[in-house]
């Protein structure tokens, strides 16, 4: 492994400046304002259509679904106080709070829930997410189109009761309500102004803060929304998400005082935080998975699973986590990593040594067609990140050093890489992560399902889908997870996807920033936090 172990020497940064260069500081210097990078530019505010970690994070603190989060991730009600679910665990009725309200003031209603989902599933909305949906009744055949928008499961009772049939009992309904795509848009504003309705201008959301400012490539903030029905127990007048696509830029501004709380930390740099600034450090399990996708609808591996393979087993995802990402991840052989009531199948080879899979990985190569004289040669993708192309860079030097594999990095911006990633017939193999929407298992396989939007891999196995489906509408939860684990296993042979390790959460706080509990979804609501001001302090 010293070819691989040179490169990653090569690349480190230089040391941060040591702390009694600056001056510290006990109170925030912005007063009651929130600072916090967030990774790339999203895509679009669009609840409906938005895609990733940087818009969630804002779409959660400007709009708000029938249920929400506690700092520590259990499920809260939302807009709706209080609801009663049937004996058969498919019809679900909804109280909605009486005092829940736009921002401009008008009353927030089921009818707008009515609308909302519907156009969550409506075909012409086109929303890569839809099958988030799919288990309120009829919502598949709605969102393909083959049945009208009024045979959707979604009714409204009265102005503030509303009704929602399943397809059939589904244990994690309640918290897919407070994934975005079950966010209520206003439908004035989303119809006169269609595309710009999430502009500061022109937008009208129901969260406890509204968009005040959005200056491309820079920064979005959003202010207190006076008419959120919990307004007064909000904190923070006003919150600042600065599009930083770099870590190294991101702890340089987080050091200078213009940061309060980070979204990431570079790993690169974690040895001079660790021994610097240990006390703003905050690492936590985070219900996510980092691997690579590959194109299975295209050369060169089309119809070769053991060409893909030979690829996955020649990683070694220990030098990953322990000598490059640093964080404490976890090396992943599994897709799903662990979450509540499921056993993450690994693959047969899982536990082997790194030698008897380079081995393994070396038969499996020649036997696809490759070798010394005809290698391989194959594109990585990835978004623009330091982060992303040092991965790159290691993996792609395990697999010239293993098997002979000659590899080429192209990086692209957030928003034409996902473009890029979902057209198909231009990617080989794609740098991605998953974070789960809710905490179980199916909330990953299903991104496999052959019919999914979101199967960027082009993954098309008839058994897959056939034993999702029955996870689907499988009552009892044993039988449930047994399904699921024949999937996956079933995936792990095909390998369209490539695990490589399983998220934490990793960020630098500030000492002024208070009320934050990490949760192994990573959700923050930013009016679950508050600033250590002089004012505050004295009172």
């Amino acid at each position: 492994m010293l070819l691989v172990l040179s490169t990653l020497a090569a690349c480190s940064p230089a040391e941060p400046p040591r702390p009694e260069t600056l001056a510290p500081q006990k109170f925030s210097p912005e007063g009651n304002v929130l600072r916090k990078s967030n990774g790339a530019e999203p895509q679009t505010l669009d609840p409906h259509k938005a895609e990733g970690v940087p818009a969630a994070n804002i779409l959660r603190d400007i709009y708000e679904g029938l249920t929400i989060e506690a700092p520590n991730g259990d499920l809260l009600p939302g807009v709706a106080e209080s609801w009663t679910i049937d004996e058969s665990g498919t019809e679900y009725t909804f109280q909605l709070r009486t005092n829940a309200k736009w921002s401009n003031g008008e009353p927030l209603t089921a009818a707008d829930f009515v609308y909302s989902f519907r156009r969550a599933l409506n075909p012409a909305t086109l929303s890569r997410y839809a099958n988030i949906l799919y288990p309120i009744k009829n919502a598949a055949a709605v969102n393909r189109g083959e049945l009208g928008l009024d045979s959707l499961g979604v009714k409204a009772l009265s102005p503030h009761q509303l009704k929602i049939n399943l397809e059939a009992s589904t244990p994690y309904f309640l918290s897919l309500l407070n994934h975005a795509m079950a966010y209520p848009v206003h439908q004035a504003t989303a119809e006169q102004h269609r595309d710009q309705f999430t502009r500061p201008n022109n937008n009208v959301s129901n969260g406890a803060y509204k968009i005040s400012d959005w200056l491309v490539q820079s920064h979005i903030s959003v202010e207190r929304n006076t008419r959120y029905w919990d307004n007064h127990d909000t904190r923070i007048d006003k919150v600042v998400y600065l599009a930083i696509e770099n870590p190294d830029a991101v702890l340089k501004r987080y050091r200078a005082n213009e940061l309060d709380m980070t979204q990431e930390v570079p790993s690169r740099q974690l040895g001079w935080i660790m021994q610097n600034i240990p006390d703003e450090y905050v690492v936590s399990p985070y219900l996510g998975a980092y691997y690579y996708g590959i194109n299975t609808l295209r050369a060169p591996f089309k119809a070769k699973p053991q060409l893909r393979l030979a690829l996955a087993m020649s990683i070694d995802r220990q030098i990953l986590t322990q000598k490059l990402t640093g964080g404490g991840e976890l090396a992943a052989y599994s897709f799903v990593p662990p979450v509540t009531g499921y056993e993450p199948q690994t693959p047969y080879w899982a536990n082997w040594s790194q030698e008897e899979r380079n081995a393994e990985a070396r038969r499996l190569y020649a036997a696809s067609g490759y070798g010394p004289e005809s290698p391989l040669e194959v594109e990585v993708l990835y978004n623009t990140s330091q982060g992303h192309k040092q991965l790159a860079i290691a993996v792609a030097s395990m697999w010239k050093q293993n098997l002979g594999v000659r590899t080429t990095l192209r990086n692209q911006e957030w928003k034409v890489y996902l473009q890029t990633r979902a057209n198909k017939t231009e990617t080989e193999i794609y740098r991605s992560g998953w974070i789960g929407d809710y905490n179980d298992a199916y909330g990953f396989l299903q991104l496999l399902i052959s019919t999914n939007p979101q199967n960027d891999s082009g993954y098309a196995n008839t058994e897959f889908d056939h034993l999702l489906e029955r996870a689907a509408k499988e009552i009892d939860m044993s039988q449930r997870a047994i399904y699921m684990q024949q999937a996956e296993a079933l995936m792990l042979q095909d390998m369209p996807v490539i695990p490589i390790y399983y998220y934490v959460s990793k960020h630098l706080i500030k000492p002024w920033v208070k009320g934050f509990t990490p949760n192994i979804m990573d959700h923050v609501y930013s009016k679950d936090l508050w600033i250590d001001t002089p004012a505050a302090d004295a009172g």
